[in-house]
C-alpha cells in the first residue's frame, strides 16, 4: 500500500508534467553544466520571555552538480549530492540534521525508438558518526560507509521531454556496513542482493519562481512485494531574489534491513542559493 500511494501521488506529477510540456526545442549537444550551492541557517534566541522557549540554531548546505554529455547517439550523465548540517537546542550538544552523500553515473544510447537502453552505477552513504542520544551516553550507530550502498544497472529508459525520465532493469545492490551490522542485528556485514530496479526523475515549474524536483527510486530482490526499497526524495524551492530562496523538502526512505518502518524527514528553510555553474 505504500508504495502504491507513493506511486499515484508521482503519477499525478507526471501528468501535469506532460500537461506543461513546451514546445519542442532543437536538440542541444556537448557538455552541459549545473551547480547548485544552497546555505541556510536558523536562530532563536530568548531573554526573559514569558512564554518561554529554549535558544536554538541550525544550519545546512547542499550542493548539488550535474554534468552531462550530449551527443547524437548516446547520453553521459553524472549528478551528486552533497548535504550537511548540524541542530543545537538549548543546553545540548550540537547535532546533525542532515547529512548525504550521492554519487550516480548513467550511460543511455539513444537507438531512435520509444525506449533507450541503459546501464547506470550509484553509490550513497553518509559524512561522519551518527548517534542515537540518551540521558547518560552517546553510542555511534552509524558512520561513513556504515552503512553504504552501491548500485549497478542495465535496462531500458524513457525520456519524452526534458520534465519526466524514466528507467527500469536489472540491478545488483551492495550493502557494507559495521556496527551499523550489529546495531538492527544484520546478522552480515556485506550483503549482495540481486533484482529489479527503475528510478523516475521529475522536475516540474508550477512559477516563473517555484520549481520542484522529484526522485522516486524502487528496488525489489523478488522476494516479498511489501519489502520494496524505496527512496522518494523532493525538493520545492520558491526565488524570493537572485540568490535568496525558501525551500522544502522531504524525503521518504524505507529499507526493511534498516528499520521495518518508513523513514521520512522534511525541511523548511530560508537559505542563500547560488548557481556556480
Amino acid at each position: 500500500m505504500r508504495v502504491v500511494i507513493i506511486l499515484a501521488t508521482f503519477l499525478l506529477l507526471v501528468s501535469w508534467s506532460f500537461a506543461q510540456e513546451e514546445e519542442t526545442k532543437e536538440p542541444e549537444y556537448g557538455w552541459m553544466e549545473d551547480v547548485i550551492f544552497n546555505l541556510s541557517f536558523t536562530q532563536n534566541n530568548f531573554d526573559n520571555w514569558n512564554q518561554g522557549g529554549d535558544d536554538s540554531w541550525s544550519w545546512q548546505s547542499d550542493l548539488l552538480p550535474k554534468f552531462i554529455y550530449k551527443q547524437e547517439k548516446y547520453n553521459w550523465e553524472n549528478i551528486g549530492k552533497f548535504s550537511y548540517g548540524k541542530s543545537k537546542v538549548a543546553d545540548q550538544t550540537a547535532r546533525k540534521a542532515a547529512d548525504e552523500i550521492m554519487l550516480e553515473s548513467s550511460y543511455t544510447y539513444k537507438l531512435g525508438a520509444h525506449v533507450d537502453p541503459y546501464i547506470a552505477v550509484k553509490a550513497q552513504t553518509q559524512f561522519t558518526a551518527g548517534y542515537e542520544y540518551t540521558d547518560t551516553s552517546n553510542v555511534e550507530i552509524s558512520n561513513f560507509l556504515d552503512p553504504g550502498y552501491f548500485t549497478e544497472s542495465i535496462g531500458v529508459g524513457w525520456a519524452p521531454n526534458d520534465q519526466f525520465r524514466t528507467r527500469a532493469g536489472v540491478a545488483f545492490k551492495q550493502t557494507v556496513t559495521d556496527k551499523f551490522a550489529e546495531r538492527y542485528a544484520l546478522g552480515e556485514t556485506f550483503r549482495s542482493e540481486i533484482g529489479l530496479e527503475s528510478v523516475t526523475d521529475l522536475e516540474l515549474k508550477f512559477h516563473e519562481n517555484i520549481t520542484y524536483t522529484g526522485r522516486l527510486s524502487l528496488f525489489s530482490n523478488m522476494k516479498r512485494f511489501d519489502e520494496i526499497d524505496t527512496d522518494w526524495d523532493n525538493l520545492i524551492k520558491g526565488k524570493l531574489t537572485d540568490i535568496i530562496n525558501v525551500t522544502f523538502t522531504f524525503r521518504l526512505f524505507y529499507d526493511r534491513d534498516v528499520s521495518a518502518k518508513r523513514q521520512l524527514k522534511q525541511t523548511l528553510a530560508v537559505g542563500l542559493s547560488f548557481d556556480l555553474l
